[in-house]
């Protein structure tokens, strides 16, 4: 895929297509909705970026990884702190967003919009 000049360029932005739950590919394989990546004037890479469902479960499993346990088992505070977090990225505009954050939060739907309504001073 790339030449050993590449490398540190693609090291570079790996951790960003990790974050996002992209995928890194050659950019001769990039599709039309792919971002080509150029380096020294050169095609380098292309990211394929993930649907917007799937960026969401991808946030949620990062957002669960970093506190160390199911986002379940956190006390109603934290859960309000993850909402907040979600809303601030988006997460709500995605088709079904609540339903999913309801589902990894361990609470309903109602639950969720409680707490993104009590944010807003609702």
């Amino acid at each position: 895929m790339t030449g050993a000049a590449d490398e540190p360029f693609i090291a570079a932005v790996k951790p960003l297509v990790d974050a996002i739950g992209a995928e890194l590919l050659p950019p001769d394989e990039a599709g039309r909705d792919d971002v080509v990546l150029s380096w020294g004037g050169e095609e380098v890479v292309a990211v394929r970026l993930p649907q917007l469902a799937d960026s969401l479960d991808h946030i949620l499993a990062a957002m669960e990884r970093r506190r160390g346990v199911p986002l379940a088992e956190l006390d109603r505070k934290a859960k309000q702190e993850v909402v907040r977090g979600l809303e601030a990225r988006g997460a709500f505009s995605v088709r079904h967003g609540v339903e999913t954050v309801a589902g990894a939060l361990g609470v309903s739907r109602f639950t969720v919009y409680n707490y993104l309504n009590r944010e807003k001073g609702v």
